[in-house]
């Protein structure tokens, strides 16, 4: 999971379409049921590292796209790095 400082965030919408699960919105457009997800990126903006490179998505990207309330069930609030950024 990534968070968009909205502190930072200029409306640019360049990363929208990066998203590879269509998660992304303006906040005009956010559903209803994604409000929340603002007082995520707030909150956890500030604390986790900047991603200023491009990198490719995790090798289990497409196994994790369809799970349903992933926040819900596996968040973790400690940044994590990918074991690929380890080796």
């Amino acid at each position: 999971m990534l968070v968009i400082d909205p502190e930072e965030c200029i409306d640019c919408s360049l990363c929208v379409p990066e998203c590879p699960v269509n998660a992304i919105y303006f906040e005009d457009d956010l559903p209803p049921d994604q409000q929340h997800f603002l007082g995520i990126n707030a909150e956890y903006a500030p604390r986790w590292p900047v991603i200023s490179q491009v990198k490719d998505a995790p090798s289990d990207a497409d196994e994790w796209a369809g799970i349903p309330s992933k926040y819900e069930n596996h968040f973790n609030p400690e940044p994590a790095g990918r074991l690929e950024d380890s080796e």
